[in-house]
């Protein structure tokens, strides 16, 4: 009788640990969040979205950013340099025959009309959705608190180091060389150091300080934290709210009329309007005469304002995001109104148009029109030297979103004194130097 083949050996059993090491899929990331599919067809460029072909190799979509005349300005190398001069805000323009996805981003893109329109109708349903009058209270009593919250649950890592400001501003670069004189930089809502520290970084005049505030002490805790603060010799961190009254009207450790620059990186928009007129004359107090002032803010018709949902909505222009903390979107000639000269006009005007001007958030019970009326009277005049407006459109190629930007751009000077040659002749970058830009807030 023939042998019974034997029983073939049980296969090995799978390695457990060499299972665990495969590279498990990524799920793919979907083109929109949840908070942005409202507002889906302003911002994808979707090939399916026309049975036409696409345009001057863009696909077709209902709404089109408006085009330039063709020129050679976007295919020479030198104009698509990301910044080319401050207030000139670069020079890729977006002109016809260009590919959308051919950079990240474009400079002075204006939005077509069906943008606008899709604009003005988010913000009528955000004004028939405002925040209730008890949260509003309640974001309003203090602000202090929730940017606390924000800088315990984001630490350092929210905000990219803004190394762009040297491009924006060229003062910045002078002042920090070698030889130039001693300077005292204030820097307003600090947060974390995301400018300080970077500016630092550049800096190589042995004679060059920055005071950098914020009124969050979380944020000012995680400064004095990082390995490059020096605990006041070149820099010092402290709490201060660029809004204080009386004895908290100036920074600590700071004298009236000594300060050479201050720097103002979207913290204005973090007040309410009834705090306008205590910040700037605060400002105007720690300057030395012929002293600068060095804005950047969010515009309105960003689509940080644009893409707000129900809910969000505080007054007009001004709007409580998800984490509690406040932001207010500006125009031109609003901040031309607020910075010089021209507040009390411009509050009359939002109490004509329904807003809450001459309500003191913080003091809820002070909304007497005379009173702020007269709190507004001494509000100092400063010399606007430069402001602008810078629109981009930022492309994400991967998820094919265009991205609609806007921020206001300024340099405000204290009148009097004499104003040191170094900063009335800022220094320029380099024609061709391709400089990373302020593509985010």
């Amino acid at each position: 009788m023939a042998d019974e083949p034997s029983p073939s050996p049980p296969p090995p059993a799978a390695d457990a640990s060499a299972s665990s090491a495969l590279p498990s899929k990524k799920t793919p990331k979907s083109q929109l969040s949840k908070g942005m599919e409202h507002i889906r067809y302003a911002v994808t460029v979707d090939p399916a979205a026309s049975p036409q072909p696409s345009t001057y190799g863009v696909p077709n979509s209902v709404i089109e950013p408006v085009r330039k005349p063709a020129s050679s300005r976007s295919h020479d190398p030198a104009n698509n340099q990301k910044r080319s001069d401050p207030f000139q805000f670069g020079s890729r323009y977006l002109e016809e025959g260009d590919d959308i996805f051919e950079f990240n981003a474009w400079d002075h893109v204006e939005v077509d009309d069906a943008y606008k329109e899709f604009a003005e109708c988010q913000y009528s349903q955000q004004r028939e959705n405002p925040v209730s009058d008890f949260d509003k209270r309640r974001f309003n009593m203090d602000p202090a608190k929730w940017w606390n919250l924000f800088y315990k649950n984001n630490q350092s890592n929210f905000f990219k180091n803004r190394k762009w400001l040297f491009q924006e501003f060229p003062v910045l670069e002078a002042l920090t060389r070698a030889d130039s004189p001693p300077t005292l930089m204030l820097e307003t809502g600090a947060g974390a150091g995301n400018t300080a520290f970077p500016i630092l970084k550049l800096n190589e005049n042995p004679n060059f300080k920055i005071h950098a505030c914020d009124f969050s002490k979380t944020a000012v805790d995680v400064m004095r934290k990082n390995e490059a603060y020096d605990d006041g010799v070149k820099i010092q961190a402290d709490v201060w709210d660029v809004a204080g009254e009386g004895e908290q009207s100036l920074p600590p450790g700071i004298q009236e009329g000594t300060v050479d620059v201050v720097l103002m990186v979207f913290i204005f928009s973090a007040l309410a309007p009834s705090q306008w007129a205590q910040a700037v004359r605060n400002i105007y107090r720690v300057l030395k005469p012929g002293g600068y002032v060095l804005f950047r803010d969010y515009g309105r018709g960003d689509l940080a304002q644009v893409r707000f949902k129900k809910g969000r909505y505080l007054d007009e222009n001004f709007y409580v995001r998800g984490d509690g903390t406040r932001v207010y979107f500006f125009e031109k000639e609003e901040l031309q109104q607020v910075w010089g000269g021209k507040l009390k006009t411009l509050l009359a005007t939002r109490q004509a148009n329904g807003g809450d001007a001459t309500e003191q958030l913080e003091k809820l019970e002070l909304n007497d029109q005379a009173e702020e009326a007269a709190a507004v009277e001494d509000v100092p005049v400063f010399d606007i030297e430069s402001i602008g407006v810078d629109r981009r459109m930022l492309v994400n190629r991967q998820r094919r979103l265009k991205m609609y930007r806007c921020w206001m751009q300024a340099v405000y000077r204290k009148p009097g004194g004499s104003t040191p040659t170094i900063l009335r002749q800022p220094v320029k970058p380099d024609a061709g130097e391709d400089v990373e830009s302020a593509t985010t807030a």
